[in-house]
Formats: C-alpha cells, sequence, structure tokens
C-alpha cells in the first residue's frame, strides 16, 4: 500500500493517469456505441440491464486480462507468416503485411464481425418488412443473444485497450485506475447515449456507419496497416456535429410549423 501511495505521488505518474483515462475513454465509445445499438433493439425493460451487464463485463473482462498482462503481451508474437510485404509507406515501412499474431488475428475475426453486423442492421434498418411494421412490443434480438455479441465484442476491444495501457506505462495500478474509471464513464453515457439514439432515427444509421468504419480498420491493422486514431475519431467528430446541426434544424422547422398551425387555428377556436 505503501508502494502505491509513493506512486500517486509523482506528478509524471499522474500525467500518465489522465491521459490514459482520456485513451481509454475514447476507445470505449466504439464499445459504447455497439453496446447501444444492440440493447435498443430488445424490449424496453431489458435495455437498461442488457447495457449494465455488458459495460460490466467489459469492466470484468479488462481487470481479467490486466492481470495477465504477459500473457497479452505475448499475443503480438508472430504466429506465421504468409511472406506478402505491401509497397513502402512515406515513412518508409511496409503499408501491409501478413506476419499475423494472436492479436492480429483477434482484431481481424472482430472486424469481420462488425462489418457483417453492421451491414445487416443497415440492410434490416432500410428494407423493412411491411409484416413485421407496427409490432414495437416484439424484440428483434433475444436478450441471450445480445450478451453474446455484446461479449464478443467486448473481449476484441478489451484486448485493444490493454494493449494500448500497457504502451503508456509500465505501471499496473495506474493501468487499473485508467480503466476502472474509463469503464465508470462509459457507464454513465450507456443511457443518455441509447436514448438519443433511440429517439433519433437518422442517428442509427451515423452509428452503424461509425461501426462499419471501425470494422474496417480493425481488418486493416490485422494486417499491419496503421491508421492514425486521431483520423478516425476526427472524421467520427465531424460527422456527429453535422448530423447534431441537421437534428437542431428539424427541431426548430418542427417548432416553427407547430406555432403556425396554432396561429392557424386560433381563430376557429
Amino acid at each position: 500500500m505503501a508502494d502505491i501511495l509513493a506512486l500517486f505521488l509523482d506528478p509524471a505518474v499522474w500525467a500518465a493517469l489522465v491521459t490514459l483515462i482520456v485513451m481509454e475513454v475514447v476507445l470505449g465509445i466504439d464499445n459504447l456505441v455497439f453496446v447501444s445499438i444492440l440493447s435498443n433493439k430488445l424490449p424496453l425493460h431489458q435495455r437498461q440491464k442488457a447495457r449494465r451487464l455488458g459495460i460490466g463485463l467489459a469492466l470484468a473482462m479488462r481487470l481479467v486480462l490486466l492481470s495477465m498482462i504477459a500473457w497479452i503481451v505475448g499475443l503480438t508474437a508472430p504466429v506465421f507468416n504468409l511472406g506478402i510485404v505491401g509497397p513502402p509507406d512515406s515513412h518508409g515501412e511496409p503499408s501491409f503485411e501478413t506476419m499475423f499474431s494472436w492479436r492480429d488475428l483477434i482484431l481481424f475475426a472482430g472486424g469481420l464481425f462488425l462489418v457483417w453486423k453492421a451491414t445487416r442492421e443497415i440492410h434490416q434498418t432500410v428494407d423493412v418488412d411491411p409484416a413485421h411494421e407496427g409490432l414495437g412490443a416484439k424484440a428483434a434480438l433475444g436478450f441471450g443473444a445480445a450478451i453474446v455479441q455484446i461479449i464478443l465484442l467486448d473481449l476484441v476491444f478489451s484486448i485493444d485497450s490493454i494493449l494500448t495501457a500497457v504502451g503508456m506505462t509500465d505501471h499496473l495500478p495506474v493501468m487499473v485506475v485508467a480503466v476502472i474509471v474509463a469503464v465508470m464513464v462509459m457507464l454513465l453515457a450507456a443511457d443518455p447515449l441509447a436514448d438519443f439514439i433511440h429517439h433519433n432515427p437518422s442517428v442509427v444509421m451515423l452509428a452503424l456507419g461509425f461501426l462499419l468504419m471501425i470494422g474496417m480498420v480493425l481488418i486493416a491493422e490485422s494486417f499491419g496497416a496503421h491508421i492514425p486514431k486521431g483520423y478516425i475519431y476526427a472524421a467520427m467528430g465531424f460527422s456527429a456535429g453535422v448530423e447534431s446541426l441537421n437534428i437542431w434544424s428539424r427541431r426548430t422547422r418542427a417548432r416553427k410549423e407547430a406555432a403556425l398551425l396554432a396561429r392557424t387555428r386560433s381563430p376557429e377556436a
């Protein structure tokens, strides 16, 4: 305990902790969007339970993986190599390569799952089956199936999260605190985000587009093609900002139309 207290008296440790918390929260956005979209397909009384269970499992998984850091780091060791190397990029590094580690295989499988899931959800959103319209009380997804899918993606995002933590600090207590704080932020944001997505159907398509992009990024990273996360989240932030303006515009127009309709009907009253 004395060693931990001494560790947190170091200003450099606090700087690393704040930086790591921010990184973990940003990485957790992907996980949170997926959980929100899946939970919104459940009956109303099961949604909050699914979100809390999914995020709780994400925390448990991250803490378990932190206790197995040596094994996690070992996942980056090459398992096999297909011997294909892409042309050099602007830094002289190969643009892609086919030397796969267990981490690469997990990212590849997780990316494929995200691409498949996002594509399927987009298809269901665009091509609505008339036979199932109006059946709001009927679950579009079973509770068990939703939890299984959340667990699968929790595993992929947890491994990525822990490897990010290992790359930023050598202190296990700092990693544990950062992961717990980041997951608590996810837990607080889960219900408002899910409700916002539910009440703004156009945001669902945007979120599915994010998941599709994230899936492609995971697949690219499994082949050694490094895509700076800043570009990805800047694109997501810009898209979210444009959609926020669209929502604001629609609400303003709706209020004006409602006020005009009220003034039109007032003489008749």
